[in-house]
């Protein structure tokens, strides 16, 4: 399309949405904003802890009636994803209970031999399941966990216990709030003398009236600040299960008269791939808040071109959003929600397409990709949380209740720091291919240059990775855990500088993709935006290894300075371009509040 070609103003935001959402959104996310913007997701002022809690469970119960097959749902990692975009927008507690059930649970349970099995319960939503991994004592380490199921001969069965208060499961959904639930438990399998491993066994929990049946000990946990939900701690007390309750397969085949079977001979591994959906959790939490995220930049840019304050003369007002220190950090929050939300688009689809070839690096990007798009959004949405001033702490207004929420995505499937440490040891082992450096001279490449800037910040994650190789190779550590600590700390830059390298690439190639002019030209600003703020908090290490010039570095300031000139008077645009739908923005006090 000629550049001298315009669209129509309200088709960019149309053509910014296409951009962020893909030609599937008919499909994967229309129907999630139209399901959330009803009346029945509505913010209900003065609920109760347990009265929300509650609610939650209700509206549940309605995202089921609206998938047509909620075991092929939780089959599918786009659509899986896109629900979690829109849900913790309206319920955060809903959104995840959602998550552990569609995704832990009956992922668990699809994922493993379950010819035999009926699901009907769980697809239904009579019985609601949720995930026991984590215990008191083993979080990050659940690999050493202590909960048994020990093969019991005798009758062909199983006997789950938990050995001390300590090793009770902790903080899973088990109360019978909601009706009566089943579990998936990762227990560690004993045969005889032999400990084999943990793997996942399917549990009863509740009566059909919502009693614990004998042998399970659930006791409610203290409110957490994040999404409220029925937290407990669960313990089980010489439990007998059926021998189905094992969920088998390759990595892992128990016969009833005891013989085991395994394509994989750690334990470790054996682990892994029982708990495998915890990868695909990660992707949902990544996906909740990126809608969040992408939700509080709406509500903080219309309050802020609605608001009206005083201006530079004498009785004179304007909108907030015409401060340079109002406007500036929410555009660059918004140039970061973009690529993030970009990023996540194709680190879903890389996961879809993951073969056994090349599943642990699609793991680890997985793992890349979570920590830093739910570390963006706190930093993001507690920006937009300041930028409404005292409105952004109601709760009816989207944003201080979303933004505590989001402090459970860190922590969920895998501490962010801990999954970043762990990715980062394997990029500096051989994990990480980095892209070679331009061999075109810096003053010939102007800043205005999205490739340059581009290639700036693979420079960043060249300079971190050496950095971090160089203390990794250092042999005077005393000790292995000292050669660590001597690396982590530029390892985990250099975890950053990746994700921040691949989500400048996947807004650079989204306006490539851009067919008409101006959407093209907002995602070239906003790559700009995003890639020069990284650039010039590197600028000394660029300058030192000759990456960019010193002109360049003096530059820096006003490059960024005129991006946000040139956005400013198209940020409605852009958030408009986040899709949000109008049903849910009517219901927040903030952007209906006379002005002052």
């Amino acid at each position: 399309m000629n550049d001298t070609q315009l669209s129509p103003p309200h088709a960019v935001p149309d053509e910014l949405a296409t951009a962020l959402f893909g030609g599937g959104a008919a499909e994967l996310h229309h129907p999630w904003k139209r399901l959330f913007g009803s009346e029945p997701f509505t913010y209900q002022e003065g609920l109760a802890h347990e009265e929300r809690i509650r609610l939650s469970y209700e509206r549940l119960r309605l995202i089921n009636r609206a998938v047509d097959d909620p075991l092929a749902f939780a089959c599918e990692p786009a659509a899986l994803s896109a629900m979690h975009e829109w849900a913790g927008v309206v319920d955060a507690g809903m959104a995840t209970c959602a998550s552990i059930h569609y995704n832990l649970f009956l992922g668990s349970l699809l994922d493993h031999d379950h010819e035999d099995r009926d699901l009907a319960a769980y697809a239904r939503m009579s019985r609601v399941g949720t995930f026991l991994c984590t215990e008191l004592a083993h979080g990050n380490d659940a690999a050493q966990m202590e909960t048994t199921c020990t093969f019991d001969r005798a009758t062909g069965g199983f006997v789950l216990h938990t050995p001390r208060p300590e090793a009770c499961k902790w903080m899973p959904n088990t109360s019978p709030v909601g009706g009566p639930k089943d579990a998936v438990v990762a227990a560690r399998l004993l045969v005889d003398d032999r400990d084999l491993g943990v793997f996942l066994f399917l549990t009863p929990l509740h009566d059909a009236d919502g009693t614990p049946l004998p042998g399970r000990e659930i006791r409610r946990l203290a409110r957490t600040a994040s999404s409220p939900v029925d937290h407990c701690a669960t313990s089980f007390h010489q439990v007998p299960l059926p021998y189905t309750a094992l969920l088998q397969g390759d990595h892992g085949r128990l016969t009833r008269d005891g013989h085991f079977t395994s394509s994989l001979g750690s334990p470790r591994k054996r682990f892994l791939r029982s708990i495998s959906r915890v990868t695909m959790g990660k992707l949902c939490m990544s996906a909740y808040s990126l809608g969040t995220t992408r939700h509080a930049l709406t509500v903080a840019v219309r309050h802020a071109h609605n608001r009206h304050t005083s201006g530079m003369t004498g009785g004179q007002k304007v909108p907030l959003f015409a401060h340079r220190s109002h406007h500036a950090p929410l555009l660059e929050a918004t140039a970061t929600a973009y690529a993030a939300t970009l990023l996540q688009r194709g680190v879903t689809q890389q996961w879809a397409d993951a073969t056994d070839d090349d599943m642990e690096d699609r793991e680890r990007l997985v793992a890349v990709a979570k920590g830093w798009i739910t570390w963006q959004a706190r930093a993001i949405m507690t920006e937009c949380r300041e930028r409404c001033g005292a409105q952004g702490l109601i709760l009816a207004n989207g944003i201080a209740g979303q933004l505590a929420a989001n402090e459970g995505t860190i922590t969920a499937e895998g501490d962010n720091k801990v999954i970043w440490v762990k990715a980062a040891g394997e990029m500096l082992l051989g994990g990480l291919a980095l892209k070679p450096p331009s061999e075109i001279p810096p003053e010939q490449r102007p800043l205005t240059d999205p490739q340059h800037l581009q290639d700036l910040l693979a420079d960043i994650e060249r300079i971190w990775h050496e950095r971090a190789r160089t203390r990794l190779r250092t042999g005077r550590a005393p000790s292995p855990l000292a050669r660590w600590n001597a690396t982590v700390t530029p390892a985990l830059e250099l975890v950053d500088a990746h994700a921040h390298r691949l989500a400048g690439q996947a807004l650079s190639d989204a306006a490539d993709r851009a067919v008409a002019a101006q959407a093209r030209h907002l995602l070239t600003d906003l790559h700009r935006l995003f890639a020069l703020r990284r650039v010039a908090a590197h600028s000394g290490d660029l300058l030192a290894q000759g990456r960019i010039t010193a002109d360049q570095v003096q530059q820096l300031p006003e490059a960024v300075d005129n991006v946000v000139t040139a956005l400013e008077p198209h940020a409605l645009t852009l958030v408009e371009g986040f899709d949000v739908p109008e049903e849910l923005l009517h219901g927040h006090p903030v952007l209906h509040a006379a002005s002052a």
